[in-house]
């Protein structure tokens, strides 16, 4: 566990600033920074330290977190323009990150309501995903983007299948750091067919516990909840409001 995971976000905060002194423009501990200050609900420091990203930006970190600034902050067309700006000028370094920018496209897509768009990306993109994983079958990251993939098109049979394969690649029982995000996955599965009960039962344990997050970089945070439209199904419910008012 690094202390990001271990929600010791001050000496996290402390250690990039040192990183930042010896490396000051260094897009990944840039993005890192950022990627903690949203952990923590600070939009606006967050933002900071995203100036200078662009969708040209090479850095899949840098870039990453600015998407989910942008999504955080609810500019969803910002984003979308600055992926597809990415996928018609940018070299990607392999298929695996730009199936991964595609799922980031979805996402923004399905927020936004862009219906037929999701359908267009969404199918194009669960086909590499497919590929993908026959060829990477080992690969959790893969997975958890085509279980997602699947739930934005609709396939419930598809998205559990992946879900449940993820843990199966990943299990809590072989890695505690990285184990847990296949239950945040399960969550954001879980909260895009409506089942309520399942997303905030997963989330209520995250919240709590030290673990390598893989929708933000960090675990899952009462303000992450607060902010992250992907959580919106759930704000109706009481118990997930007392997740979102619990104590970082």
């Amino acid at each position: 566990f690094n202390y990001g995971d271990q929600r010791q976000f001050e000496t996290a905060l402390q250690l990039l600033d040192r990183a930042l002194e010896i490396r000051p423009d260094d897009p990944e501990i840039k993005a890192e920074k950022t990627s903690i200050y949203q952990a923590k609900g600070d939009l606006a420091e967050a933002n900071k330290y995203l100036a200078a990203i662009t969708a040209l930006t090479p850095s899949y970190d840098a870039v990453g977190a600015k998407v989910t600034q942008l999504r955080l902050e609810r500019k969803y067309d910002e984003a979308i323009r600055l992926l597809k700006t990415r996928f018609a000028e940018f070299e990607f370094g392999s298929e695996v990150e730009q199936a991964v920018f595609s799922y980031f496209l979805i996402i923004e897509q399905h927020l936004a309501g862009d219906d037929a768009g999701v359908q267009a990306t969404g199918t194009q993109t669960r086909d590499r995903l497919v590929q993908l994983t026959r060829e990477q079958p080992d690969n959790d990251w893969l997975a958890i983007v085509l279980s997602q993939t699947y739930a934005l098109l609709g396939d419930k049979s598809g998205a559990w299948k992946e879900a449940e394969r993820v843990k199966t690649i990943t299990p809590v029982s072989r890695d505690a750091a990285v184990g847990p995000f296949g239950d945040e996955n399960m969550a954001v599965v879980a909260t895009l067919f409506g089942e309520k009960s399942r997303a905030i039962e997963l989330l209520a344990r995250l919240v709590r516990i030290p673990y390598t997050g893989w929708l933000y970089g960090n675990p899952v945070t009462p303000a992450l909840l607060r902010l992250d439209p992907i959580w919106d199904p759930l704000r109706s419910d009481p118990a997930f409001q007392k997740l979102c008012k619990s104590p970082q």
